[in-house]
């Protein structure tokens, strides 16, 4: 039998969930899988370098997939930090549960469980990332390092949140993971609630004004 010739990235994942799905286990080689599913090797290695690049990817894939599907609306371009983060997190746990048998795999493989989130690598970069375009306000501080500090922390709070979330799911028994659902909706609207530097702002402007008031009463 001819071997395959277009093998897309999107096929070798494929390829490689059923087989771990069937097995429990990685394939044996880069060879053994490519000759199992009918291509050349050299296919392989045109987009992954080996079968923990294609766990990463999955994982990407997973995030591209839900942000695609976001961008798509006309909806979700309207919606304010809040709302994009709730959308982004119902639309990727629905992505997750169309893949669970193959997520709770991937995240139980090893023993060693930071062995286990090396997978998420890829993720963290690109979801952090998607973190920081939402625009979410904090407080200006107009100090560049300050600044930065405290995005750097809303990306790593994010992370931590979205891993949190991840484990609940995993955890979750309840039907059509109905508790994750309610999970998200606290947790995120929590952490904006927590964010929330309105009255701050307010209680901040409302010094300067008295600060601003009580140098003028003093110079007259």
């Amino acid at each position: 039998m001819a071997k395959k010739k277009n093998i897309s990235a999107s096929n070798i994942i494929s390829f490689y969930m059923d087989y771990v799905l069937e097995h429990n286990k990685q394939p044996k080689t880069v060879y053994a899988f490519a000759k199992e599913n009918n291509f050349e090797e050299s296919k392989f290695y045109e987009h992954f370098g080996n079968f923990e690049a294609i766990e990463k990817g999955i994982f990407k894939a997973f995030f591209d997939n839900t942000l695609n599907a976001l961008e798509a609306s006309e909806d979700y371009q309207n919606f304010e930090p809040r709302n994009k983060l709730l959308s982004f997190y119902f639309t990727f746990f629905e992505n997750l549960t169309a893949n669970r048998s193959y997520v709770i795999y991937a995240l139980n493989q090893h023993k060693n469980k930071l062995k286990n989130y090396v997978i998420l690598k890829d993720l963290k970069s690109h979801f952090t990332h998607y973190i920081h375009q939402l625009g979410i306000e904090l407080i200006e501080t107009k100090q560049e390092q300050i600044d930065k500090l405290q995005d750097r922390a809303l990306q790593e709070s994010a992370w931590m949140q979205l891993l949190l979330t991840l484990k609940f799911w995993m955890d979750d028994t309840s039907a059509s993971f109905e508790k994750t659902d309610i999970f998200i909706e606290k947790s995120v609207n929590t952490s904006f609630d927590v964010l929330n530097i309105a009255p701050l702002k307010s209680l901040i402007d409302f010094g300067k004004f008295i600060y601003k008031e009580k140098v003028q009463m003093d110079i007259k």
